[in-house]
């Protein structure tokens, strides 16, 4: 009998060990994956009995909670919900969130560390809970043009403060309205979401910071860059002028953007070069500096770093390990190169910015409902990639190239206009992938800009980054001016 019964509480013991595991397991280590679990129903209707801070533009709710009449007690509305969409992303029921939405979903929902007393206190004062707000960095005026600018193009258009880093436009297109993917009908909001995962464009895509593409001719700024600073090599420095050069080792060869040499004469310099936009000397460039200047000029711009501002940025790359053929084709913004227009601003920023390259960052402030500071932006150096030299000599040749280069149509009366265009390659029959990049006033810059077409203009289209690209940041940067 005492050997049975100590048979029966060996089990018994064992039964209550695996219970407190299995119990420790889901309330310490899984909690955070169970509680984010769009399938969670309890999760959900708690996250619904706060009332979910706005997201702020200048002051004036981008996206905020008002009370309903039924069991969710809140509604989250978009006011202008495509000019935003990239930027707030969606909040759904039971399809999870994105972008700010999701990135500073604790302190919008009320659950983040800071707020757990402020929590506690209006439990027990009677009111009720209350996210925190979110200042961004946006400016509506800025936003509207970008926006308006890009019209029905498939791309992006990103604009940066070059001294602080502060992001004040932010557009991706396709773009979608997230009040349709915030209703309390859950049928409803699959047959949107699926809808949208189905649009041609990827709409659920925010292209500025999540949508890599070949940056073309506005890598000739890291080139140039490398060139300059890296292997110390004078803006006169010459190349042979070709009309066609053949990749080394390989039957393959390239061209310039005519067909024909980069100006006249049997050489041709980097300042030309630049400022024309010429493939050929960028190519010759490469191959005669090696991989190492251009790739660690590349690192210090920023590529192949891991960024967050704070929603997660995709990782910029310059490829390493290159044969001469792929590093003349990488030379000039083509082969592997793939960079997000994100990326391509922070390249005219940095030049803007005397060559120090500032933080990008999307929020100013968060703010408890009692008014107190949570977070504020403070602006914050990530690399200085350039010596002053070397960016008021970058700065010159993107002047050039927009008074009487290859970037005419981003000229603005009466302002020094500094730019650098890309048309990009993606294959044959494939349209082309159109790029400026730039900063005004030149002399005292107040903005940098990237744009990104990405679908060469339309179906069956393949303009140039001086014909679309161009265009839509001098809007951008007008509307900068302006103000």
């Amino acid at each position: 009998m005492t050997r049975e019964l100590k048979r029966v509480s060996i089990v018994v013991f064992l039964m209550f060990v695996a219970l407190f595991a299995s119990t420790t397991t889901i309330q310490f280590f899984q909690a955070d994956n169970l509680a984010s679990d769009a399938r969670n129903a309890r999760t959900i209707y708690a996250s619904y009995d706060t009332e979910r801070g706005a997201i702020l533009v200048a002051g004036q709710p981008v996206a905020e909670s008002v009370p309903t009449d039924d069991e969710y007690k809140y509604q989250r509305v978009y006011p202008q919900g495509p000019l935003y969409s990239a930027v707030t992303g969606y909040y759904t029921l039971g399809q999870g969130s994105s972008q700010i939405e999701q990135t500073l979903n604790d302190y919008l929902s009320g659950t983040s560390d800071s707020q757990f007393l402020e929590y506690l206190n209006r439990l027990v004062t009677g009111q009720n809970p209350q996210g925190a707000s979110v200042e961004l960095t946006i400016d509506p005026v800025v936003q509207q043009a970008a926006y308006d600018a890009l019209g029905s193009y498939q791309g992006a258009v990103v604009a940066i403060e070059p001294s602080t880093g502060r992001i004040l436009a932010m557009v991706s297109k396709p773009d979608f309205d997230p009040n349709t993917l915030a209703v309390h009908d859950t049928q409803a909001v699959l047959d949107s979401y699926d809808a949208l995962l189905a649009a041609p464009g990827d709409p659920l895509i925010n292209k500025t910071i999540n949508d890599l593409n070949p940056p073309g001719s506005t890598f000739k700024i890291v080139t140039t860059s490398a060139a300059l600073q890296n292997a110390n090599l004078p803006i006169d420095h010459t190349e042979p002028n070709l009309a066609r050069f053949a990749l080394p080792g390989s039957d393959q060869t390239v061209s310039n953007a005519g067909g024909g040499t980069c100006g006249g004469g049997d050489q041709v310099t980097i300042a030309t070069a630049f400022i024309l936009s010429c493939n050929i000397p960028m190519a010759e460039l490469g191959v005669e500096m090696g991989e190492q200047p251009l790739a660690d000029m590349a690192k210090a711009f920023g590529f192949g770093s891991e960024l967050s501002v704070p929603m997660d940025v995709s990782t910029s790359v310059f490829p390493r390990g290159l044969d001469d053929a792929q590093l003349a084709l990488s030379s000039f913004g083509q082969g592997s190169d793939t960079a997000t227009p994100l990326q391509i601003a922070m390249l005219s920023a940095a030049v803007a910015n005397g060559g120090k390259l500032m933080t990008p960052n999307l929020v100013d402030a968060i703010q408890a409902p009692d008014l107190s500071l949570l977070e504020s932006f403070e602006a914050k150096e990530l690399s200085t990639p350039l010596t002053s030299t070397t960016a008021s000599q970058l700065s010159d040749l993107m002047v050039q190239a927009v008074d009487s280069g290859a970037a005419t149509n981003a000229r603005i009366d009466g302002v020094s206009v500094a730019g650098k265009t890309g048309t990009a390659e993606n294959g044959e029959g494939d349209p082309y992938t159109l790029w400026f990049t730039g900063f005004a006033p030149a002399d005292n810059p107040r903005v940098a800009v990237a744009v990104v077409v990405e679908d060469g203009g339309g179906l069956g289209q393949s303009g140039s980054g001086n014909e679309l690209a161009a265009p839509i940041a001098k809007r951008v940067l007008e509307a900068v001016l302006s103000k």
